[in-house]
């Protein structure tokens, strides 16, 4: 028996990623990560900065997400985002100028608790990629 499940990720832009033969999915959802397989209950869930790890037959893909929305449903992942990236086409100069962005962001005094948590969720996973 096949233990395979497809997923969509859809930006603003365009389908950003399809794949129909993957065996497993962990996102960063604000509950923590999320590791999603075959079978696993229906859910909708908020992502925060983080990666997407992806697994299939052909390995493993990582995308870095801002936000979005998560649903599984019947064997079918859908992801909703407004900013992801390609962890294999994020170059250092691109994450840098994204973390001083963050860092700056952060700085200021005005901001909500909610966008705090937002920018501080993102520093610190620039750093890791970094």
């Amino acid at each position: 028996m096949s233990e395979e499940f497809k997923i969509e990720i859809v930006n603003p832009e365009k389908s950003f990623f399809s794949k129909e033969d993957v065996t497993e999915v962990v996102v960063p959802a604000y509950e923590g990560e999320m590791g999603l397989l075959k079978d696993h209950i229906s859910i909708i869930s908020f992502l925060k900065p983080g990666i997407i790890k992806v697994n299939s037959k052909s390995g493993e893909e990582k995308f870095y997400v801002e936000d979005g929305i998560v649903e599984f449903k019947d064997n079918n992942l859908s992801i909703l985002t407004s900013s992801i990236f390609n962890m294999k086409e994020m170059s250092k100069d691109k994450t840098s100028e994204m973390l001083k962005s963050a860092e700056e962001a952060s700085a200021k005094d005005d901001l909500t608790d909610q966008n705090r948590f937002i920018l501080d969720q993102k520093i610190e996973v620039l750093k890791t990629i970094n």
